[in-house]
């Protein structure tokens, strides 16, 4: 595994983002001082897990992000990623398969630091993990700094063994024994706890066993009365589902009505939209009808004018053929005549030729003229047929805008009629009242839903209510169980005490007692239970007092002295009971009250708190006294005398103090117990009046529900009556302005229809004036043509005279066979003009009968269309009509409907209350554990509620008799059970695992002592190697401080050439530089770290020792990938590459990189 490339960003003085790439094993850092060239090794120190800011110099961890220049402003991170080429598989683990591997740091202003492994977010100490045993870490050897080099060699040898370990690859098992020792500690401590745990255990379960007895019983009785109590509650369900079934019965029966009355009531909204469909479409038919009546009016309009116009047309013909034929018959005249005098003109045509020239000019022009004339009366015969056909068309546009504006106004005045049925109808419909009425059972809906809400609430606090009684009850009943055995256990304490306080004192059955009791002073009480005596003197007063502690306390004893006689075996002691107080300070009767005669007895007695302070006051005692210690130790002038154990009187008055304090304790017990009794029954009484408050509180609210369901009831009908106005109101509102819509178009389509007539009109009227115009134009044509020709006829008559009488014969024949000529193509023209108007006349009243015909035609198709119409405006009539009884049909079953809903709604509402009731008891027995259809199951027949109520009331009379029941006992036994069984097992677990950490322990200890020792041993070899390399002679060689190989230290010694050296630290500073590398580079050679970093370490050393410092580091690099900072020209030309790192912008550093291989081969070829 090798360093390829290190990035930083924000770090330090590298606030670009910058990429150092590491192609080769020696690359040599290089720069002015202040560049930031050791912010690269303080970069991969950081980035792999440096928590130190001293170690990267600095304050703070926020201090490596760049902190601003001149002229930058400071960054919020700091960033640091090693990218580690991983191909020869060198790290194992989970990370073995990755041939890359990305190690990257990040930190923010917060101080914040986060790690990222191949871009996953991962912890500080899976990065520390992931180096272990490889030499790397950020204070390994692999990162050697100049300062370091004197810590290396005055390090103390238990630092100077962490570099050994980390060789020795032994630095995990390190982490592994440190965290079983912790194991370890934490398994004891917790077997320790759970001894003490079991011993607790083992206690308390002989204490529940008998609690849990009696548990079980009461259970029993409160599971009997939990099914008894669930039957009742079923039976109860049984009558209200009958009940509920004949209302769901009764809804269904009218819910059947209604839906035939809403049936009903759609099928007339259907019938009536039905209607108005058909009604929309009879008034499109009428309207069609309509368009259809006056289109077949405007055709047969049409029709009639054409016939006029070929009437005209046939009679201008019959006045052409008129005209031609007498054209005709006058050429055929002057042919003849022609014919007749070309012989006599012949003779004149010689004579008359100069003048028949002149004169046949003449006549050129004016059948010019005549020609003309012709051609302008054809085109004016163009014109007028244009003309005749333009109006014809006029007057026919004009005819249907007539018929369409007819139409179109009574189309108006249907659309205004029905527009105003319909907004007479929307005036009917109040939607502000019925909006109001709405609100009004919306606000009354809200208002008791919101009391809904209240009433719930209040019936949550109820049920609370009852539910916090019942749990003071059990909690009382508990604590008067626990009173109740706490009374128990001190009463039978009490009769245990009084026992042996009976026989201490010797009230038991003997001759005593017996002589007491024949004296009437068997009940007398024992002087051990009248003295009252100091805490902790009771041992020292029952020593002095002796047997005399069970003298019987009577009056003036010596009344008795005549019955003693009568006592003849045993021991009996008599005390007179007069109370007195003591007269001695610091005497062992200042220490008690109890009657006179036993203080004078006990006023001799003096006090020490020891022994030792007894016989210090002996000497000072007089005769008749002595001197007690709290011990009971009793010595008095020349004796002494102690009582350990085995006399009857010992502890007598200690029992007597406890037996007084379980008396008390006992009556308070007992004031507890009825305190507690009846705190109880006023909490039974607080229960039964808090579930009548309950029951209340669940009527009020059925009530409740039921008026909010009566409102929900009358909202649902008044929001259909109201949806079904608004549907209504919209539907007139969009017929309304479809109305509006066709009236405003009808208007308009009128309009414009009235525009075309008057315009149409207006042509008519110009048209008449163009015809005036073109029939007096034609007039004055025909009269020009008539006038030319007759012109012309005069001219060619001159011509034939002149001709005759002018030119020679010769000249005249000739002259009048062109005129014959020119009149038989005259006559020609003239006989086929003839023949067309013939031919046109032949046609004769063909056209005519055709119109006729076409004409007759559209007759009886008006007759249709005015029978169409009137069946449409019939089947108008009769949609109104039905329209009109559908809407009432549909009115009745409104009304019909609203009377079955607010049937339905009332029985709803019923069936409602029922229903709460109903699943009021459900949720009281599903509470109560138990499926419905089961407990009905299991109900005998013929069952009756009052039975079960009363079989409910004689369980609960058996629990009261067994309470208080501590219910906890019977789970709490169980689990103290489990909980045996489970620390025992813990136990034993815990115990196996103890044994499992300390044979790993032993385990760890055996490798890493082998390991260890195998490292030391092969280090001092390589050092005791390396360093004469280094020096050219000399010694160095490593040595233990210790026997124990798991924590001894290590220690370097160091013999330059030439010199004898006790201590390492007399050594210069090259010297120990030396000797770090070479202890340095030993461990190398063991165990090579992926890379070594060299911060100016060669700085101490001389040009010598500088040489085989780079020979030896070029020797190591064929192994070891280093990345060293210089300042050595001997160490730069060592360096295949060189990253120069430059500060052109001040505070900013960048990177300027170099491979000298390739500069040589380029600086060689030129």
């Amino acid at each position: 595994m090798r360093l390829s490339t290190i990035k930083l960003a924000g770090f330090k003085s590298f606030v670009d983002p910058t990429t150092l790439h590491l192609p080769t094993n020696m690359t040599g850092v290089v720069g002015p001082n202040g560049c930031g060239k050791s912010n690269i090794i303080d970069a991969v120190r950081w980035v792999m897990g440096e928590s130190s800011a001293s170690r990267l110099r600095g304050d703070s961890l926020t201090d490596v992000i760049f902190s601003g220049s001149s002229s930058r402003k400071p960054v919020g991170q700091a960033t640091v990623e090693l990218i580690f080429d991983n191909s020869d598989g060198a790290l194992t683990g989970e990370y073995a398969a990755f041939s890359e591997i990305s190690v990257k740091r990040l930190v923010s202003r917060d101080g914040q630091s986060s790690y990222y492994l191949n871009g996953t977010r991962c912890r500080r100490r899976d990065i520390t993990d992931l180096f272990l045993g490889t030499g790397l870490g950020p204070r390994s050897y692999s990162i050697i700094e100049q300062g370091m080099i004197s810590q290396i060699i005055e390090a103390r040898p238990e630092d100077l063994r962490i570099f050994l370990e980390e060789a020795a690859g032994i630095s995990k098992y390190k982490e592994r024994r440190k965290e079983t020792e912790q194991r370890m500690r934490q398994t004891r401590e917790n077997l320790d706890r759970l001894n003490d745990l079991r011993e607790e255990v083992d206690k308390q379960l002989e204490h529940l066993k008998r609690q849990a007895r009696q548990a079980e019983q009461y259970q029993q009785y409160k599971e009997e009365q939990r099914v008894k109590e669930a039957q009742v509650r079923a039976l109860e369900y049984r009558q209200f589902d009958a009940e509920r079934l004949g209302l769901r019965e009764a809804i269904a029966q009218e819910e059947t009505r209604l839906e035939a009355q809403v049936a009903a009531q759609r099928h007339a909204e259907t019938q009536i939209e039905l209607c108005r469909e058909q009604h929309g479409e009879a008034t499109e038919r009428l309207s069609q009808a309509q368009g259809e009546s006056y289109r077949v009016g405007a055709e047969i309009a049409r029709i009639e004018q054409q016939i006029r116009h070929q009437r005209e047309l046939a009679e201008r013909l019959a006045r052409s053929h008129e005209e031609g034929a007498g054209q005709l018959a006058a050429l055929a005249e002057d042919i003849a005549q022609d014919e007749g005098k070309r012989e006599e003109l012949a003779l004149e045509i010689a004579e008359a030729e100069p003048r028949l020239a002149l004169l046949s000019g003449d006549d050129d022009t004016r059948q010019q003229s005549l020609r003309e004339v012709e051609t302008a009366l054809a085109e004016l015969q163009v014109a007028w047929d244009e003309h005749q056909r333009v109006t014809s068309e006029t007057t026919r546009a004009a005819d249907v805008n007539r018929t369409k504006i007819e139409y179109l106004e009574r189309q108006g005045m249907e659309a205004e009629r029905r527009h105003e049925v319909l907004v007479a109808e929307r005036a009917t419909l109040d939607l502000a009242s019925l909006g109001e009425a709405l609100e009004r059972l919306a606000s009354d809906h809200d208002l008791q839903r919101a009391g809904l809400d209240t009433l719930g609430d209040a019936l949550d606090e109820r049920k609370q209510g009852v539910a916090g009684l019942q749990e003071q009850q059990r909690r009382l009943q508990n604590e008067l169980s626990e009173a109740r055995k706490d009374g128990e256990a001190a009463r039978g304490r009490l009769a245990s005490l009084e026992a042996l306080q009976h026989a201490a004192l010797g009230q038991e059955q003997g001759a005593a007692q017996a002589w007491l009791a024949a004296q009437g002073l068997d009940r007398a009480a024992r002087l051990g239970e009248a003295l009252t005596v100091d805490p902790g003197w009771e041992t020292a007063v029952e020593t002095v007092l002796g047997h005399l502690i069970e003298a019987a306390l009577v009056d003036a004893p010596g009344r008795l002295l005549p019955a003693v006689a009568d006592f003849s075996q045993g021991r009996l002691a008599l005390i007179d009971a007069q109370p007195g107080n003591a007269t001695t300070p610091g005497s062992l009767a200042a220490r008690v009250q109890g009657p006179a005669a036993a203080l004078r007895w006990l006023d001799a007695i003096r006090t020490a708190e020891s022994l030792d302070d007894a016989i210090a006051m002996l000497p000072r005692l007089a005769a008749h006294e002595a001197v007690v210690t709290r011990a009971g130790e009793w010595l008095g002038p020349g004796w002494v005398r102690i009582v350990r154990s085995g006399e009857a009187g010992q502890g007598a008055l200690a029992r007597e103090r406890e037996i007084q304090a379980l008396r008390g304790r006992i009556d308070a017990l007992a004031e507890r117990e009825g305190a507690l009794g009846e705190q109880l029954a006023q909490v039974r009484e607080d229960i039964a009046r808090a579930e009548q408050e309950r029951e209340d509180a669940q009527r009020v609210l059925y009530l409740a529900h039921r008026s909010v369901a009566e409102l929900s009831g009358q909202m649902q009908s008044q929001q259909g009556k109201l949806e079904s106005a608004q549907a209504r109101l919209e539907r007139i509102e969009v017929e309304c302005e479809q109305l509006r819509q066709t009236l405003a178009d009808a208007q308009e389509r009128a309009r414009e229809a009235r525009q075309a007539l008057e315009t149409s009109l207006a042509r008519m009227a110009e048209q008449e004036a163009a015809r005036t115009a073109l029939e007096s134009r034609r007039r004055q044509l025909t009269e020009q043509r008539d006038s030319a020709r007759g012109s012309a006829r005069e001219a060619r008559d001159a011509a034939h005279q002149i001709a005759l009488r002018l030119e020679a014969a010769r000249t005249q024949v000739a002259a009048l066979n062109q005129s014959l000529l020119r009149m038989q193509a005259q006559r020609e023209q003239s006989t086929q003009r003839q023949a067309e108007i013939e031919a046109q006349m032949a046609q004769g009243d063909a056209p005519i009968r055709a119109l006729e015909t076409e004409r007759q035609a559209f007759l009886e198709q008006r007759i249709v269309a005015e029978r169409d119409l009137a069946a449409a405006r019939s089947g108008i009539e009769g949609v109104d009509a039905e329209l009109r009884r559908y809407e009432q049909q549909r009115q009745q079953a409104d009304q019909q409907a609203l009377v079955l809903r607010e049937s339905v709604t009332r029985k709803r509402m019923s069936e409602q209350g029922i229903g709460i009731r109903i699943e009021a008891i459900v949720e009281s027995i599903t509470g109560a554990g138990f499926e419905l259809a089961a407990v009905l199951a299991d109900l005998p027949e013929g069952v009756r509620v009052d039975d079960w109520r009363r079989a409910v009331a004689d369980l609960e009379t058996r629990i009261r008799r067994l309470e208080p029941v501590n219910l906890a006992a019977i789970s709490e036994y169980g689990e103290a059970q489990q909980r045996k069984t489970y620390l025992d097992a813990q136990n034993t677990d815990l115990v196996t695992a103890l044994e499992s950490l300390e044979s790993a322990i032993r385990q760890i200890d055996r490798e890493t002592r082998g390991r260890f020792k195998d490292t030391f041993d092969r280090v001092n070899a390589g050092v005791q190697a390396l360093y004469p390399r280094l020096f050219g002679g000399g010694h160095a060689y490593l040595e233990l401080t210790g026997e124990d190989l798991l924590d001894t230290g290590v220690s370097i010694m160091a013999r330059p050439p030439g010199k004898r050296v006790s201590n390492i630290s007399l050594l210069s500073g090259g010297e120990k530089a030396m000797t770090a590398v070479a202890l340095v580079f030993a461990i190398f050679q063991l165990n090579p770290a992926p890379f070594c970093l060299l911060d100016e370490v060669d700085a101490p050393l001389d040009e010598a020792n500088v040489g085989r410092f780079s020979a030896m580091v070029s020797e190591m690099s064929e192994k070891v990938q280093f990345l060293f900072v210089t300042h050595n020209k001997a160490t730069m030309e060592a360096a295949r590459q060189l990253a120069g790192v430059t500060m052109r912008e001040p505070g900013v550093s960048r990177l300027v990189s170099v491979d000298l291989a390739e500069a040589s081969r380029l600086a060689g070829a030129a």
